[in-house]
């Protein structure tokens, strides 16, 4: 199989439309922000456009240039959603829910479907994360 390498902005925009039509999309994310339960550039997601968002989903959003982000929701205000990456320690990203795309179904790893959970243990140790990363990105890992 080809490998290609596409721009963000030319990619997620037509995963957007796709979804919007009630299509699957899956692509492999770049980054480490979702680490160590998205690997960027290992791992890849299934995204589909759902009714509603929930606290803990995982959501891929358009934020302002077009810059697009997939990390977790944790806290939803009315039509105001924060969201914040597992790998990270601190920042958040805000968005509106008309900028979500679509939701995480499953994560694929090592051709293996896993269904995302909603991360509450996760984030419960957002206090200690930092500790939890470091001792992560020491070890060795698998290609």
């Amino acid at each position: 199989m080809d490998k290609r390498v596409v721009a963000n902005e030319v990619l997620l925009e037509d995963a957007a439309l796709l979804m919007e039509e009630g299509r699957e999309v899956m692509f492999t994310p770049l980054g480490s922000s979702m680490h160590p339960f998205i690997r960027g550039g290992k791992d890849s997601v299934r995204l589909k456009k759902m009714p509603s968002v929930e606290v803990g989903d995982i959501i891929l959003v358009r934020l302002l240039g077009p810059r697009y982000v997939l990390h977790r929701v944790i806290e939803i205000e009315g039509d105001n959603i924060t969201l914040m990456g597992d790998g990270n320690i601190a920042g958040t990203e805000s968005c509106k829910k008309d900028d979500v795309l679509g939701t995480v179904t499953a994560i694929i790893k090592k051709g293996k479907e896993i269904v995302p959970g909603k991360g509450r243990f996760w984030r419960f140790l957002k206090p200690i994360r930092r500790y939890i990363l470091a001792i992560y990105r020491r070890l060795p890992h698998e290609n």
